[in-house]
């Protein structure tokens, strides 16, 4: 209960739990399968909320008027392109060499749901990774196997410690949450 209320979080991210636990914020799980699709001509910074929200209308119907409803979801964008999970070994290689030192934009889209009220928001980071070793990225995807992950990567392993040398923006955001504008929201309900 918050502040009464029940919250639901409509993922099934092991970072975004993490996040929500970190908050203080007692919540359980409820995900139902949606397909993460969205209209090829959607402009990209509105992705990730739109995604968002059908997670968020997908768990409606297990979910009372009162409780409400965390869904997110997060994308990495580079030069105006989606990168999505690596779908194996050589395309988390071929990702990571391509975000090798350059900058990307990290977008989360952020749905709270309450009955028929939606507070829907995005937030943007932008993140540089320094030229990497063929080696370094080889020893990455082969230890920490990035394959569930947007661009192939969790800013919070190692490749996170040594291989990113800035971000403009919030780091909870990158790791699929920005936990500060969501407790913020909340607070606001």
């Amino acid at each position: 209960m918050y502040k009464g209320k029940s919250v639901i979080l409509a993922s099934q991210s092991p970072r975004r739990k993490q996040l929500l636990e970190q908050a203080g914020i007692p919540f359980e799980v409820k995900v139902v399968e949606t397909a993460e699709t969205f209209p090829p001509d959607m402009p990209v910074p509105e992705v990730p909320s739109h995604i968002a929200l059908q997670k968020a209308l997908a768990v409606t119907a297990l979910c009372s008027v009162e409780d409400i409803i965390i869904a997110a979801d997060t994308v990495v964008v580079l030069d105006d392109t989606i990168i999505g999970k690596p779908k194996d070994r050589e395309d988390a290689i071929r990702i990571l060499t391509a975000l090798s030192g350059r900058t990307h934009q990290v977008i989360t889209g952020v749905v709270i749901k309450q009955g028929s009220n939606e507070n829907i928001f995005a937030k943007t980071t932008d993140v540089h990774f320094k030229s990497l070793t063929p080696e370094q990225i080889v020893y990455y995807v082969d230890h920490y196997k990035p394959y569930d992950k947007a661009g192939a990567y969790a800013i919070q392993e190692w490749i996170g410690a040594v291989g990113i040398d800035s971000i403009n923006g919030d780091f909870y955001n990158v790791m699929g949450l920005p936990v500060s504008r969501v407790v913020g929201e909340l607070e606001k309900m």
